[in-house]
């Protein structure tokens, strides 16, 4: 009995923390969950207000934000290398190696938003194509064809102030500033909400643009995001020390971009080979019909708004995680990091309950059959009971990269995704007669397999690396 007593105690030890701990946990985690919540509810009104003009609209647009979606998650990853040395910098205290880190982050930028132009714009068509699989009805598939591309084509300018705000509200969290980033958020999604009202349904004399508005709206609101950030950035750079002299150079030393570039490469590869992964799942899903588009949007739409508490855990992971390996404590990287995950898991079940309940109501608003509607009810509630699974490879993935590993993590994330859930969903798709509720649920599930590797991972500390020091 008092094996058993002391083993409870040093299990709790391991992944309970205490008060002061969890305040540096709230602090960081609270505003991003705040930011990405109201962005996600906003995208959810945002969405609905499509599906009210019709469902060949909202397919249309959940399309081009699944090619969008590519882009955004190469951009993550273009910038999360250098993220990985500016969190570690700052740690250390030396804010000319932030300012560094954000200079490489600017030349990612440019380049990302010139190679995404290059492919979407030309090739918008081809794409959306892809996803156009309704037998019978190709009047149907036309329509839903047209109204993606437009929706694309005005979206792509909106990529040039999301990518330089990404540049700036990362680098921010990375020195532990989370409340400017939502601020900004906040403001955004009001504005973009504003504007889909009056340009989605042209209301008080405004031109009636169904999803062109709706595109038109969100490239204004990111503007606005980008102007808040910088402003009050650059007018407190004693307050953000990274920000001062930022511009007087745009060289980088050497030696660090080569350390960026080594360590960072990967982890662009891995966000754009993932999200492509993604889409071709969507794809692969897709053969069964418009009616899964539509019914797989509304699901991701709602799920994406649940996903915010774990998504805020992995970045919150990173920059603590990173701070302290960057201090050089490497047993309280350790115990920082068991502790996130416990966190994270306990989250995820929480939300996971929320999320059975409401299940069945938000499909409702949506003006679309009842048949979609049953579907994505359907869908969301498989998707809630895995969210434990995915709490804990989104854990595992950013204690991996928080050390540099970015190798571990490309093949700890995209090489699972490639090697594992795609070939599964391809061939339950094209060589099974199995709803795609099933296929669903099965893909999902395969998520324990890289859940046993993460926990190794995580266990064997390869990850305990100061890059900085």
């Amino acid at each position: 009995m008092q094996r058993d007593l002391r083993n409870r105690n040093s299990l709790r030890s391991l992944l309970v923390g205490d008060r002061a701990f969890y305040a540096s946990v709230l602090a960081i985690l609270v505003p991003i969950i705040i930011q990405n919540a109201i962005t996600n509810f906003v995208n959810l009104l945002d969405n609905i207000m499509v599906g009210q003009v019709g469902t060949e609209q909202m397919s249309g647009v959940s399309i081009a934000n699944q090619l969008l979606f590519v882009f955004n998650l190469c951009m993550f990853g273009g910038l999360a290398g250098a993220g990985i040395f500016s969190a570690q910098f700052y740690g250390a205290d030396n804010q000319e190696g932030v300012r560094s880190c954000f200079r490489y982050k600017l030349y990612i930028a440019m380049g990302l938003i010139l190679l995404g132009t290059a492919v979407l714009l030309p090739g918008g068509r081809f794409l959306i194509t892809r996803f156009l699989h309704e037998e019978g009805d190709a009047a149907r598939a036309e329509v839903t064809l047209e109204h993606g591309l437009a929706y694309l084509r005005i979206m792509l300018i909106g990529n040039i102030p999301f990518a330089l705000t990404q540049v700036y509200a990362s680098t921010l969290r990375e020195t532990g500033e989370t409340k400017l980033p939502m601020f900004a958020g906040i403001a955004a999604v009001f504005v973009n909400l504003t504007f889909n009202w009056l340009l989605i349904f042209g209301h008080l004399g405004f031109p009636q643009l169904g999803v062109e508005g709706a595109a038109i709206a969100t490239v204004i609101s990111r503007f606005v995001e980008l102007g808040i950030v910088m402003i009050y950035t650059h007018a407190h750079e004693e307050r953000y020390r990274f920000a001062k002299g930022i511009y007087s150079t745009l060289r980088i030393p050497g030696q660090l971009v080569r350390d960026i570039t080594v360590k960072g490469m990967p982890l662009l590869v891995n966000e754009a080979l993932w999200s492509m992964g993604m889409t071709v799942l969507a794809q692969c899903y897709s053969v069964r019909g418009l009616d899964v588009v539509a019914a797989m949007n509304i699901s991701n739409t709602i799920g994406n708004l649940f996903l915010v508490t774990i998504m805020a855990m992995g970045s919150a992971t990173a920059i603590m995680v990173g701070q302290t390996l960057g201090a050089n404590d490497m047993e309280g990287a350790v115990s920082q990091a068991w502790k996130l995950i416990a966190f994270s898991i306990a989250l995820s079940v929480a939300t996971m309950l929320i999320m059975n309940v409401v299940a069945p109501l938000i499909p409702r608003v949506y003006r679309t059959s009842d048949e979609v509607r049953g579907l994505a009810t359907q869908l969301l509630r498989i998707y809630s009971f895995c969210l434990p699974l995915i709490s804990f490879c989104n854990s595992a993935y950013f204690i991996l990269r928080s050390g540099g590993k970015t190798i571990v993590t490309f093949l700890f994330d995209s090489g699972y995704t490639w090697v594992i859930a795609v070939p599964l969903a391809w061939c339950l798709v094209h060589l099974t007669g199995l709803p795609v509720q099933m296929i669903y649920l099965c893909v999902q599930l395969a998520d324990f397999i890289k859940c046993v590797f993460g926990f190794i991972l995580v266990r064997r500390g390869v990850w305990l690396n100061n890059m900085v020091g």
